[in-house]
């Protein structure tokens, strides 16, 4: 019997409804809150379908805020065309605000840097920190100098602590 209704499930699928698409191709369903044959109650499920069914080219980020609230079950109903249009405006007009603020800052520390306010950030040419023991010490590579027939092993030091 349950092979006769597992067939008839991949036959027929799951019914879903459409409730709406995103600027990328998503396509959002929701499956309403059914009863089994047993009787047992089954809770409404919301779904995403990605516009590329395969899953190694999924890349984070892809759903929209305002539809992975919808969701997470964060709001009850799915957002309408018009509120991504504005919320995307909204965050457009974020975006030039950022970029405006941040020219104004690097103008405000170039003319600090020309009236003499500010030093001027220098140069470190050495790698590695300043506190560190082997800073500005020419490092030995432990790895091999060359391949195949012409191999030379790298050079190696023991270190002082472990002899005493």
């Amino acid at each position: 019997m349950n092979k006769f209704f597992g067939a008839l499930r991949r036959t027929f699928g799951v019914v879903r409804e459409h409730v709406g698409t995103d600027h990328l191709g998503n396509k959002y369903y929701i499956v309403p809150e059914q009863k089994t044959w047993t009787g047992r109650l089954v809770r409404a499920k919301r779904m995403v379908e990605a516009p590329n069914p395969t899953e190694y080219e999924y890349v984070e980020g892809r759903i929209p805020i305002e539809w992975d609230a919808w969701m997470r079950g964060r709001r009850k109903e799915p957002p309408s065309v018009e509120e991504l249009a504005k919320n995307e405006s909204y965050r457009e007009q974020i975006k030039l605000k950022a970029m405006e603020v941040e020219e104004k800052d690097l103008a405000l520390k170039a003319k600090e840097y020309e009236e003499g306010l500010v030093a001027t950030p220098s140069r470190t040419v050495a790698a590695g920190h300043a506190a560190a023991t082997s800073f500005g010490k020419q490092e030995l590579s432990e790895e091999p100098s060359s391949t195949a027939n012409t191999f030379q092993p790298g050079s190696w030091r023991p270190n002082p602590k472990q002899d005493a």
